[in-house]
């Protein structure tokens, strides 16, 4: 849940299938473990930011650093069984909320907008220590089990997979803002950019418009550098490899890449940053519309 946002059309699902002895698709571990390492993470940014700093404007329209740790501190508080506070104004009002989702986070930053940002950061650590708690004694059996995600009807797994994706990212809009570099690599990036490469078709297909008959390469380098295809042919599917020659290339930093899937910034303003091959003029339409959150 980015910035009260939901994701477009991935794929979702529980285990594998019937078959008992087939590995789960979404594992408690390394999901669990990878997504506490997040939350400590954030927490290390969080510790060096005093005083003014925790107003800093962040990439998100109308969120500051404090109130990215505001959202985080209410969607882990849901999952934990808190109800979203009251609050007096009309969270729907605002120019940023788009749905349902945007409203509820508000109303989590709205309740904190008082609070000093040092007990926002203790609230935070509150909530992940009961969160820490609850998924600790959780069972591959609990992670298999159906649960309301952001992108509809799921698991609890999925739903946690969807949790290191949206904390990552906002690990990423934190670093963004207060000029604090990561690598932006490794195992927590590479399970959290599974949910925009799982939605890649999507992007292509439904948000770029891309044709039918189309073949698209993506090449990424970067921290997350990779090659990916995908392929038109009566909808957009991601395949290990072209039936022909690429009509259509893309290639950008991964970095840039993320930031776009999850709109933090536009392509019209980073064209210097992405090269375009082929059909140019499908190509930009899709880095035009790579943002999979609405």
């Amino acid at each position: 849940m980015t910035h009260g946002k939901t994701h477009g059309n991935t794929t979702t699902g529980g285990t594998t299938g019937p078959d008992t002895d087939a590995a789960p698709e979404f594992p408690v571990e390394p999901i669990r473990a990878l997504l506490l390492e997040q939350f400590g993470v954030i927490d290390e940014l969080l510790a060096d930011v005093h005083g003014d700093t925790w107003y800093t404007p962040t990439s998100l329209p109308g969120w500051t650093v404090k109130d990215i740790t505001a959202h985080l501190i209410g969607t882990e508080s849901m999952l934990a069984g808190i109800e979203a506070p009251h609050v007096e104004i009309d969270v729907h009002a605002l120019g940023h909320v788009r749905n349902e989702i945007g409203a509820f986070n508000e109303r989590w930053i709205e309740s904190l907008r008082g609070t000093p940002g040092d007990e926002v950061l203790a609230r935070y650590r509150e909530i992940v220590a009961r969160r820490r708690e609850q998924l600790g004694a959780m069972t591959q059996k609990d992670f298999d089990e159906p649960a309301m995600t952001p992108v509809g009807q799921a698991t609890y797994g999925r739903f946690m997979r969807i949790r290191v994706f949206d904390c990552w990212m906002h690990e990423l809009d934190l670093r963004d803002a207060l000029g604090v570099p990561g690598d932006e690599g490794g195992a927590r990036a590479e399970l959290a950019a599974a949910e925009i490469f799982g939605a890649l078709a999507y992007v292509v297909g439904k948000r770029g418009k891309a044709p039918d008959g189309a073949r698209i390469t993506f090449e990424l380098s970067g921290p997350l550098a990779r090659t990916l295809h995908v392929e038109v042919d009566g909808r957009a599917a991601v395949v290990p490899a072209l039936s022909g020659p690429a009509t259509s290339t893309v290639a950008m930093d991964s970095r840039l890449f993320v930031r776009l899937a999850g709109g933090r910034t536009h392509a019209f303003d980073r064209l210097d940053e992405i090269t375009l091959g082929g059909d140019t003029t499908v190509g930009r339409r899709i880095v035009d519309h790579l943002a999979f959150t609405i």
